[in-house]
C-alpha cells in the first residue's frame, strides 16, 4: 500500500468485521464494502434534513448488525477503521446505536407525517402527477429542468437528487404535477431501499412514471440499468402504473447508434421515446406520448348562478383543475373543465349544492 499510496481498499462484496479488520491490519489500510461506499456517496449528495437522517438510519443499523463483533476486534488493537471506540462495552455500545436508531426514526416520522400531509393536498387537487425515475445519473435532474423550466443541481456524478422536488407543468395545455426522486442503482441494498422508502414511495402514489435511460452508454450497461430500474419500480410496489421510457443522451450518439439501441430495446423497454434532456430534443414527441398515457383524464362542464358562493367556487377550481372554458350569460357562469374522475364527481357534488346544472359529467 506504500508503493501505491493507497488510502482505502473498496471490495463490490460485503466484508464481514473481520474481514475488514484482517485485511487493515496485514495492509495499514481501511477496507470498506460496497454498502459503505454508497453510504459515503450519499452522505456527500444529502442535502435535505430528511435525507441526512435516512442514510444515518441507514449507517447506523449496519453498525448494529456487526455491534458485537467490531468491540470485539477493537479490543484486540486499533486497526484503520476500528478506532474511536475507546473502552466501550459491547451492550454500552450496542444500546448507544439503539437509542440514536430510535431518536432518527422518531424525526423521520415527523417529517412523513408532514410528507403525508402535502401528498394528500395534492390528491385533493384535479391533476394527474408523474413521477421521474431511472438510474442514477441517467439524466433526470436535466430532464425535471427541461420539463419544469427549473434549475435543480445537475452533476455527473452519482446520487445528485436524494429528495424529492415536486412542480406543476403544462402538458399540451394540461397541468400536471412532475416529481423528481432518488436515482436508483442495481444491488441496491435492503436497507437502503427501506431507509428512502418514503421518497421511493411518491412513484407508488403517481399516475404515470416517466423512466430515464442513458442510452449513450454500451448496450450491455444501458440493458442491465433498465432492467435494474424496472425490477425497482417492482419492488417499491409500482407495478401496474403505466411507465413511458425517455431514452435519453441521443445527443451523444448517430442516428445509425439510436436505431441500434431502440431495436435491441425494443420489448423491453416501455413505451420508447428516444430524447435529449439537455438539448430539448424530441420533447415535444415525449410530452404527447405521456399525455397519451394519462388516460384517467375525464371532461365535465356545467352552468351554476352567478354570486358571491358560486364565484369563490369557481376561484377555487381554477386552481384545482385544467378549466377549459368560461362564459357568463344570463346571470349564469358555464364552466367546461379536465381533471381525474374522481375530482370531477366532487365538483359536481358542489355544483348540485349550489343549484346549478350538470351539462356534461366525465364524458
Amino acid at each position: 500500500m506504500v508503493k501505491t499510496k493507497a488510502e482505502r481498499i473498496i471490495f463490490d462484496n460485503e466484508l464481514k468485521p473481520v474481514q475488514a479488520y484482517n485485511i487493515a491490519k496485514e495492509t495499514g489500510v481501511e477496507a470498506i464494502d460496497r454498502f459503505q461506499l454508497i453510504l459515503e456517496i450519499f452522505a456527500r449528495r444529502a442535502s435535505t434534513v430528511e435525507a441526512k437522517l435516512q442514510i444515518q438510519l441507514a449507517r447506523l443499523g449496519y453498525e448494529l448488525a456487526r455491534a458485537k463483533e467490531k468491540v470485539r476486534l477493537a479490543k484486540m488493537g486499533e486497526q484503520p477503521g476500528f478506532m474511536g471506540l475507546g473502552a466501550y462495552e459491547v451492550d454500552v455500545y450496542y444500546e448507544t446505536i439503539r437509542r440514536r436508531i430510535y431518536s432518527i426514526q422518531r424525526k423521520l416520522r415527523r417529517i412523513r407525517k408532514k410528507r403525508s400531509l402535502h401528498r394528500n393536498r395534492r390528491l385533493e387537487l384535479g391533476f394527474s402527477t408523474i413521477s421521474l425515475a431511472g438510474y442514477t445519473n441517467s439524466g433526470k435532474s436535466s430532464m425535471f429542468n427541461t420539463l419544469a423550466g427549473e434549475h435543480v443541481p445537475v452533476d455527473t456524478g452519482l446520487f445528485t437528487t436524494l429528495s424529492t422536488t415536486t412542480r406543476a407543468i403544462d402538458l399540451l395545455g394540461r397541468k400536471v404535477m412532475l416529481i423528481d426522486t432518488v436515482g436508483f442503482i442495481d444491488r441496491l441494498p435492503l436497507s437502503l431501499i427501506e431507509a428512502f422508502h418514503s421518497t421511493l414511495e411518491e412513484t407508488i402514489f403517481s399516475d404515470l412514471i416517466l423512466l430515464l435511460v442513458d442510452i449513450s452508454e454500451p448496450i450491455d450497461e444501458v440493458e442491465r440499468k433498465l432492467s435494474c430500474s424496472l425490477d425497482t419500480i417492482q419492488k417499491i410496489g409500482a407495478t401496474g402504473i403505466p411507465i413511458v421510457t425517455a431514452l435519453n443522451k441521443i445527443d451523444l450518439l448517430t442516428d445509425e447508434e439510436v436505431q441500434e439501441r431502440l431495436e435491441a430495446l425494443k420489448g423491453v423497454a416501455p413505451n420508447p421515446v428516444p430524447v435529449s434532456a439537455l438539448y430539448g430534443i424530441n420533447i415535444p414527441r415525449l410530452k404527447e406520448e405521456l399525455y397519451r398515457h394519462l388516460k384517467n383524464y375525464v371532461r365535465s362542464s356545467f352552468w351554476v348562478p352567478v354570486n358571491d358562493e358560486s364565484m369563490s367556487f369557481l376561484s377555487w377550481l381554477f386552481k384545482r383543475a385544467n378549466v377549459q372554458a368560461v362564459k357568463f350569460e344570463g346571470g349564469q357562469a358555464y364552466v367546461a373543465f379536465e381533471s381525474v374522475p374522481w375530482f370531477a364527481d366532487k365538483v359536481m357534488g358542489r355544483v348540485e349544492r349550489l343549484g346549478g346544472t350538470i351539462e356534461n359529467w366525465r364524458a
